[in-house]
C-alpha cells in the first residue's frame, strides 16, 4: 500500500472518531455520498491496516461512491456512531448487535457462514486426564470464563447453566460452581492458561480454539479434552444503521454479497468466511435469549 493511502487511512479514521461525538450527517434518502465501514479492533493494528485499504478499494469500486474504513477504539463507539449517523456499517459480533438492536440503533445485514453453517459451540475444557464429563460434574470446582462479556466465553455458557437448572438469577455461576471459584480472563488463552497451571478445572470457550489453530499450539490441545458443548452461538454480523435508507441498505448488501465469488481471499481476510442472507430474528434469538438472562444477573 502507498504511504499517501497509509496517512489517508490515519486521517480518515481520526476525523470519523471526531464526527462520532458529534450530530448526525445531513443527507437526503438514499444519498449517502462516502459510506463509514467499522471494523473491531481484533487481530494486530498494522495488519488491519492494509485489510482497510483493500476493503476500501474493493466497496468504492463496487459501490461507486467513496468507502472509508475505520476501526474504531471501542464497540461503544461503533453504538454511538450507528446511532447519530456518522458509521453506516459495522462488522460485530451477535451480542455486539443484539445489543445495537435493543437500542433501535442498527439491524442484520449480512451473517458469516462458518463451514455451511450460521453458529457454531460454545465448549467447556479441561485436562485430558481429569475426570470430568459434564458440566454437572463441574460443581463446587475451581473454573475461567474466557471474559465478563464473552460471547461462547460467558454468556452462552452462563446460560446454558440456567437451562439446566443449576443455577438462577440470585445466584449465578457460583450457585454451581461456588463461592470464590469463578474466574475471568481476558480472553481463550489466557482462561486456558488457567487450566494449564492449576488454577481452574474447566474454562469455556469458542469451539474454534479447540478445532482451529489460530489460539493454541498443537502441543497445547492435545493436552486437552472438550468436557461438554453448548450453543448455538450465532456467528458475527455485517450491522446497519437503523437510519440508513433502504436503497442504500440494498446496495451495501449487494456489493459485500459480491465478495462471496468476486473476491474470497478478501472476504475470508476481513470476515473469515462465506457472508450469507438471513433471517435477523431466528438468527440473534439464541443470544438475545442468554444476553437477557445475564443481564437479569447484573440488575
Amino acid at each position: 500500500m502507498k504511504k499517501t493511502s497509509i496517512w489517508r487511512g490515519y486521517f480518515t479514521a481520526g476525523l470519523v472518531l471526531l464526527l462520532a461525538g458529534c450530530g448526525p450527517r445531513e443527507e437526503a434518502p438514499g444519498e449517502v455520498e462516502t459510506f463509514v465501514i467499522a471494523l473491531k479492533p481484533d487481530k494486530d493494528p498494522d495488519a488491519m491496516l492494509a485489510e482497510r485499504g483493500e476493503l476500501e478499494a474493493w466497496l468504492g469500486d463496487e459501490l461507486g461512491r467513496p468507502v472509508d474504513v475505520i476501526i474504531p477504539a471501542s464497540g461503544s463507539v461503533i453504538e454511538q456512531g450507528l446511532a447519530n449517523g456518522t458509521i453506516d456499517a459495522a462488522y460485530v459480533s451477535s451480542t455486539s448487535l443484539a445489543r445495537y438492536r435493543e437500542a433501535g440503533v442498527a439491524d442484520l445485514l449480512l451473517a458469516v457462514e462458518i463451514e455451511g453453517q450460521t453458529f457454531y459451540q460454545s465448549y467447556w475444557v479441561t485436562l485430558k486426564e481429569n475426570p470430568y464429563r459434564s458440566v454437572e460434574d463441574l460443581a463446587g470446582t475451581a473454573v475461567c470464563f474466557a471474559s465478563p462479556t464473552s460471547t461462547s466465553g460467558y454468556i452462552i455458557p452462563t446460560h446454558d447453566l440456567y437451562l439446566k437448572g443449576l443455577i438462577d438469577e440470585n445466584s449465578g455461576p457460583a450457585g454451581h460452581f461456588g463461592a470464590g471459584n469463578v474466574l475471568y480472563g481476558t480472553g481463550y488463552v489466557s482462561a486456558i492458561e488457567r487450566v494449564f497451571n492449576g488454577q481452574a478445572e474447566a474454562a469455556a470457550v469458542s469451539d474454534y480454539v479447540i478445532e482451529e489453530d489460530k489460539h493454541l499450539t498443537e502441543e497445547e490441545k492435545g493436552r486437552l479434552r472438550v468436557v461438554q458443548a453448548q450453543g448455538p452461538v450465532p456467528t458475527h454480523c455485517l450491522a446497519v444503521r437503523s437510519s440508513l435508507s433502504s436503497k442504500d441498505m440494498a446496495e451495501l448488501k449487494t456489493a459485500f454479497l459480491a465478495l462471496n465469488g468476486t473476491d474470497p481471499a478478501l472476504r475470508d481476510t476481513v470476515f473469515t468466511s462465506v457472508l450469507k442472507e438471513v433471517d435477523p430474528d431466528e438468527h440473534l434469538a439464541p443470544i438475545e435469549e442468554a444476553l437477557r438472562f445475564v443481564q437479569a444477573l447484573s440488575e
